[in-house]
């Protein structure tokens, strides 16, 4: 469900530069940069969340939820070294994009996800912004980095504490350090103009919740215990100075590969109870969100559905130019992700026909074509009024 918490009347100002957005959008490697709204500046983006949008933080986890070698990697612009990205590319560079397009804009995403990456284009080098978006525990991060944003998502985060946390504590430290940089005014600053990324819940629904969960509550308490479990995490992030936060839905994830392998009978169908349980999870999500937005002064709290476009995608693959929806390019692609998805794993001939790379995270291609559409509908509404 689409849910844009602006007043229509803020979009007459706003065509001109909706229209070039939209216009930017269709191909990611366009040039030219649009302008943001007058007096309005983004000075980082930061993420949190889960492997969709982990660039690298895992590698330095004790955790099982690695992919800091081959074929991760493969066609990462960087000579396809493996940096700890679960895709075989880019992840969202469809968002990294959007830095450009928005004159310096930065997120910061907390997972393996290419959903970062489409934010960060060579031309952001302009603003001091890296074409990639760092891990925050990347031993190479630089002082420079922490001004224009970084990623603190880890692959298997979640909301609900058996999960696990989704790093407010590494974003404490960060601020610490930020604050030694640029004081604690020009924290103050580019805390409340930053964008902020989340992408999470994923994990708490398919892993937690069938995993362990499920024995101790129903589908409908539980969601609404994650969702609880959301709101103060982002009444936190609030409070310690963030102020336009994008958070997006948990994905059909009964059609996700894996999951059509274990749950969805000999016919790898979609498993129907996942993708009901991430329905009303979003729902009360985009409620909950909603709710915030409008109580907390000054906040833009915007949930973004990928659902539907992701579903879309995997059931209508050739509109897209994909060939095939239900499995990964890795392996057999029924099953291999993280230490499954190996050096000693064999690929698909032709990453390009994969709307999966593995069993759980799109190619690039399909983050380009999932989120392309995606920025036009939901960044109005992180820059103008209630």
């Amino acid at each position: 469900m689409q849910l844009l918490f602006v007043k229509l009347s803020s979009f007459t100002s706003f065509n001109k530069w909706l229209f070039n957005l939209i216009v930017f959008v269709h191909c990611c490697n366009v040039r030219a940069i649009t302008k943001l709204p007058p007096n309005e500046t983004v000075p980082a983006v930061i993420v949190f969340g889960d492997s969709i949008v982990d660039t690298g933080n895992n590698n330095n986890l004790k955790t099982i939820a690695k992919c800091n070698f081959s074929p991760y990697g493969t066609d990462l612009i960087r000579g396809g070294v493996p940096t700890g990205r679960f895709s075989n590319g880019k992840m969202c560079n469809a968002f990294l994009s959007l830095s450009q397009l928005l004159s310096g804009i930065l997120l910061v995403i907390l997972t393996c996800t290419r959903l970062i990456d489409f934010i960060s284009t060579p031309k952001m080098e302009e603003f001091g912004i890296k074409d990639l978006l760092p891990a925050y525990l990347s031993p190479k991060l630089q002082p420079q980095d922490l001004k224009t944003g970084v990623c603190f998502a880890s692959g298997g985060a979640g909301f609900d504490p058996l999960t696990s946390n989704v790093a407010l504590e590494l974003f404490k430290a960060y601020m610490v350090k930020l604050k030694g940089i640029v004081g604690e005014e020009g924290t103050k600053f580019i805390l409340a103009k930053s964008l902020f990324l989340v992408a999470a819940g994923s994990n708490d629904i398919s892993n937690t919740y069938f995993g362990l969960r499920q024995y101790e509550y129903d589908v409908a308490s539980y969601t609404t215990l994650v969702v609880n479990y959301a709101a103060i995490f982002f009444r936190e992030l609030y409070e310690l100075g963030a102020r336009r936060i994008a958070v997006f839905g948990a994905p059909p994830l009964g059609c996700l590969p894996s999951l059509r392998t274990l749950a969805g009978g000999v016919n790898r169908q979609c498993s129907e109870k996942h993708n009901k349980a991430a329905k009303l999870f979003n729902a009360k999500l985009s409620r909950m969100l909603h709710a915030l937005h409008w109580n907390l002064i000054n906040s833009r709290m915007v949930y973004i559905d990928i659902y539907y476009p992701l579903l879309d995608l995997i059931e209508n693959p050739h509109k897209y130019g994909f060939e095939y929806g239900d499995r990964g390019c890795c392996g057999t692609g029924n099953l291999e992700v993280a230490i499954l998805c190996n050096p000693t794993t064999a690929t698909c001939m032709n990453v390009s026909q994969y709307v999966f790379w593995d069993s759980y995270h799109p190619t690039e291609g399909a983050y380009k074509a999932l989120f392309s559409g995606l920025v036009p509908k939901y960044m109005p509404s992180l820059f103008f009024g209630k």
